[in-house]
């Protein structure tokens, strides 16, 4: 009777064994990983994201599937490039931008304004077809 008994207990905690194996595995993986990304940051293998005061992106136009216009303010001088997947082309050199030439971002319409405008166009497009 013993050798019943310890056999129904062994095959009991076998069976939580693989289950609890495998969510600490897991459990390990995902601590690594972000570990891994803690260290990168803190010690600077990670990409800086930022703004730079001698580079900034004034405007961009897109051509094409992946080709763009960049015009790019360089300390006294705006460049105006062309960028593919494969290599960036200069295309003209502009004089440096006034303070006051520096385009200000348009203002966003309001949620309301913009479903009245939307519903107006449905309204009208039903009443031109009937």
């Amino acid at each position: 009777m013993k050798t019943q008994a310890s056999v129904q207990q062994q095959s009991a905690t076998s069976t939580g064994s693989p289950l609890v194996q495998v969510s600490g595995a897991l459990t390990a993986i995902i601590v690594f990983i972000l570990l891994a990304a803690w260290v990168a940051k803190r010690f600077g293998f990670a990409p800086k994201t930022g703004s730079s005061k001698e580079m900034k992106v004034s405007a961009s136009c897109s051509v094409g599937a992946r080709e763009r216009v960049v015009i790019v303010d360089v300390q006294d001088a705006r460049l105006v490039l062309g960028v593919t997947a494969g290599k960036i082309t200069h295309l003209h050199t502009l004089p440096a931008a006034a303070v006051s030439e520096t385009v200000a971002p348009a203002q966003q319409a309001d949620f309301q304004t913009l479903m009245k405008n939307s519903l107006m166009k449905n309204l009208l497009k039903r009443n031109g077809k009937d």
